[in-house]
């Protein structure tokens, strides 16, 4: 089973991966157009763009000192992506529920809906 963060709980979620001895990292799965629309800020975690469908190439990128809470527009394309990196040996993934979107409504309204 996945983990599902809200926006809101990224922050606490980070604090809580530093405390165990994992760096936070989101992954932001979206197409390089999304990114230019709208993106979020990393803070108290290392943000990483990676295309969903790049992400076969890059599961060298992840290790386990690392939790991964992976972010896309509205949170599916993301959880297929998180399913993928836990099957295929990522063990610290989080989903984040909701995306962009989510995060532009409960987070930061500054950043663009689309």
């Amino acid at each position: 089973m996945i983990e599902q963060l809200s926006p809101k709980d990224l922050a606490p979620w980070a604090q809580e991966q530093l405390s165990l001895g994992r760096k936070p990292v989101v992954v932001d799965v979206r197409e390089d157009w999304e990114i230019k629309l709208a993106s979020i800020k990393a803070e108290g975690f290392e943000l990483k763009h990676i295309v969903m469908n790049e992400i076969p190439g890059a599961l060298d990128q992840f290790n386990e000192t690392q939790a991964i809470a992976v972010l896309c527009h509205h949170g599916g394309r993301s959880q297929n992506v998180a399913h993928f990196l836990l099957s295929n040996g990522v063990k610290h993934v989080s989903n984040i529920s909701g995306g962009i979107n989510a995060w532009s409504h409960e987070v930061d309204p500054s950043v663009p809906v689309y």
